[in-house]
């Protein structure tokens, strides 16, 4: 017997766990919901039983009436403006339809009263302020109109006081969410704050490590001539690529650093180099003693800026790799169009006195990974490779405008 008394408390509590996260999982709008529907229901059972004791309705009629008294209480938070209109029509048909009993001189039945009490204070709360209006209008005239002797005027002023309570709790309700909302704005102008102090901290830290020592750079470059006793002109030209070449990436420093110091809303502040800065670098890279030749071949009409900074930087790290790679060896840059789609190259020469398989290995590097995930940022595609050889190039596909598709097609150097 004890073994039985153990198994049935066993699967009592395995029920009573099973059933605990379903309890759980209702939410309290729909405890809300449930207590609706069963006041509701309790509320029609007691109109149902006391209609005859009020008015004088036929026995098959009776739950009709009763229910009209009592089931547009079911509105009150889907739709409370509807489930007064259906019990004040109701208030205003029953007492001109069927007549009350002896004993009872009141137009409705208590029941019915209450339903339309609560529709009215959830209107007053929810509904828009003319449907207020007009609902208390209404129900005060009713109730004028059908309260025997002197009483509808004390109803009266009980309506509007509660028409005036159901106002004020949805006054303060609005002014709740209103300062909930402000709390919320504060909370990510707050947040937003903190990204851009955040993002000053970091552009002073990238000014005292980077432009310090790129401005020293830039003094000692040109100083160097001065400073230094018999130098020769090829020297002196090679000082001044140096403090060129430096100014430019720090003047891009800047540009980066006034960028990182807004607010992200004043971008033309520090604009970013695109295409009609290709002379400039290609210059630059000349200027340091490599062989550059630039073939402009039918370039789109339209280049967006996203799409001439992605082809600036990915010429300004190929040119780089081709001169710490494969120095002294010639450079060809070719600028294309593909219908929607620039397309660059970028093919050096395989360096005097390498082999084929010696610049091989120079082909890999964080840098190219770079390019590739900085061509796909903005839908295009790039490929980085050996030539047979011994050169290397460069072939990237990008989106003259956003949207435009990329072919798995490569730029063929010519």
């Amino acid at each position: 017997m004890s073994k039985t008394n153990r198994a049935l408390k066993k699967v009592a509590n395995e029920a009573a766990v099973a059933a605990a996260p379903r309890l759980k999982r209702v939410s309290s709008s729909q405890w809300v919901d449930v207590f609706i529907i069963f006041v509701t229901g309790v509320l029609f059972a007691i109109a149902w039983p006391t209609l005859q004791v009020t008015h004088h309705v036929p026995a098959g009629v009776q739950p009709v009436i009763a229910g009209l008294a009592a089931l547009p209480l079911l509105l009150v938070r889907a739709n409370p403006a509807l489930g007064w209109a259906i019990s004040a029509a109701g208030a205003l048909v029953i007492p001109l339809v069927f007549d009350r009993t002896d004993d009872y001189d009141f137009p409705w039945q208590v029941v019915h009263v209450m339903v339309m009490m609560v529709l009215l204070v959830a209107v007053s709360m929810r509904a828009p302020i003319p449907v207020v209006g007009v609902a208390w209008v209404s129900t005060v005239l009713l109730f004028l109109a059908d309260a025997p002797g002197q009483d509808g005027r004390g109803w009266a002023v009980g309506l509007t006081a509660l028409v005036l309570f159901g106002l004020l709790i949805r006054w303060l309700v609005l002014s709740r969410r209103e300062l909930a909302r402000q709390e919320e704005v504060n909370e990510v102008e707050r947040a937003r704050r903190a990204i851009l102090e955040e993002k000053a901290r970091i552009a002073r830290d990238l000014h005292d490590v980077v432009a310090h020592h790129m401005s020293l750079v830039v003094v000692q470059a040109q100083s160097a001539p001065y400073r230094i006793d018999d130098v020769s002109p090829a020297a002196r030209a090679e000082f001044e690529s140096i403090g060129a070449t430096a100014r430019d990436a720090l003047n891009e420093i800047r540009g980066m650093l006034g960028v990182l110091r807004s607010d992200g809303q004043l971008a033309e502040d520090a604009p970013m180099p695109g295409l009609d800065r290709i002379d400039e670098l290609v210059e630059g890279s000349r200027r340091a003693g490599m062989q550059v030749q630039v073939d402009r071949i039918g370039m789109p009409e339209r280049l967006s800026d996203s799409a001439g900074l992605t082809m600036y930087r990915i010429l300004q790290e190929s040119l780089s790799n081709a001169a710490r790679h494969a120095p002294g060896a010639p450079v060809r840059v070719i600028l294309g169009g593909d219908g929607g789609l620039a397309t660059m190259a970028v093919v050096n020469d395989r360096p005097v006195g390498t082999t084929v398989s010696t610049v091989a290995d120079h082909a890999g590097g964080h840098g190219i990974a770079g390019m590739r995930d900085r061509a796909s940022s903005v839908g295009g595609s790039l490929v980085a490779q050996p030539r047979p050889d011994g050169g290397f190039e460069v072939l990237a596909r990008v989106p003259a405008v956003p949207g435009a598709a990329v072919s798995s097609g490569h730029v063929t150097p010519a």
